[in-house]
């Protein structure tokens, strides 16, 4: 493993810029990979801010491990899962954060390295686990879940608009003999879909394989819960930043930060708040930052990026 296997972090200065950064304080960064947002806000958080640094990833640790290396004094590694954020800082004597970011998605390094089994530009075996130490795998989605259970993820979490065609041909292949590689995988659903979207310029396993992704990591219940406690875990005037690369991910961000800006969820009409859901976020601004021209020339994976930022209250 190199330092090249990890990609840059996307939307750097951004996203930096987003967390307020500034010395003193405790910043959690849920999303650690290669380090590359953690480098940056140590840096801008000297001589006394402290990050905590977590991933699911232990390739992702050691290697931030490496490039934080200068930092040690400043930081705290912990392998785990960002929903976790209340027990995580619990377990470290913290009670409140002053920023929390969360970078989602997968890793060029999780990409790249063939046996991890995330694309299909490398015929690789069905994996897709961000922690490969146990759990559910691609494998185990494909080739064991009934018809109508993995035609809804595929639906769901890869919004793909023919999934019933794509699971009747996982089906029948399945019945010969398992499904063990995304090169197999991937060429059952391009001959499942129709001739005339094999010349888009994305390939047409790439919903499905989102959707088996997503599957299985359970990103969006994740998500939903790292939002739910972290917003508890941060001070007042901290910063909560996350960056998504799919639409699923980037409206449940919108919609969690909107609805805890709002605070209240009482039925419009109703003369009397009953619901005593306060507010505890302000969102300033309403619109997702995009990555610029220039870094998606450069980096060509930042081209879905969208970045929000919500401020406790």
């Amino acid at each position: 493993m190199t330092k090249s296997s990890f990609h840059e972090p996307v939307m750097l200065r951004e996203t930096v810029d987003s967390l307020g950064c500034r010395p003193g304080g405790v910043y959690f960064d849920g999303t650690l990979g290669g380090g590359g947002h953690a480098y940056e806000i140590l840096t801008r958080t000297a001589p006394d801010g402290v990050l905590v640094g977590v991933d699911r990833d232990i390739d992702a640790l050691s290697e931030a491990r490496r490039r934080l290396e200068t930092f040690s004094e400043r930081i705290l590694l912990v392998k785990g899962n960002f929903a976790d954020i209340k027990n995580i800082l619990s377990g470290l004597g913290i009670e409140k954060v002053r920023g929390i970011l969360l970078d989602l998605g997968v890793s060029s390094h999780q990409f790249d390295t063939p046996d991890r089994g995330f694309g299909f530009s490398l015929n690789a075996p069905l994996d897709m686990r961000m922690d490969q130490e146990g759990g559910l795998t691609a494998f185990d989605i494909v080739n064991s879940f009934p018809e109508e259970k993995l035609k809804k993820i595929i639906k769901d979490y890869g919004e793909e608009m023919m999934p019933g065609r794509i699971v009747r041909a996982i089906s029948e292949r399945r019945k010969l003999s398992p499904i063990r590689t995304t090169g197999e995988l991937a060429a059952i659903v391009a001959g499942a879909l129709p001739g005339h979207l094999k010349n888009k310029r994305i390939h047409p396993a790439t919903k499905t394989f989102q959707a088996l992704r997503i599957a299985v990591n359970d990103e969006l219940a994740n998500l939903h819960e790292a939002i739910e406690n972290g917003i508890d875990m941060l001070e007042q005037g901290g910063r909560f930043s996350v960056i998504s690369f799919h639409s699923l991910e980037d409206r449940m961000v919108k919609n969690l930060f909107r609805s805890w800006e709002k605070g209240c969820i009482c039925p419009p009409g109703f003369p009397v708040c009953t619901c005593n859901r306060k507010s505890k976020l302000k969102v300033p601004v309403k619109r997702a930052i995009m990555p610029r021209d220039a870094e998606i020339a450069s980096n060509p994976r930042a081209r879905s990026a969208r970045l929000r930022t919500a401020i406790r209250i």
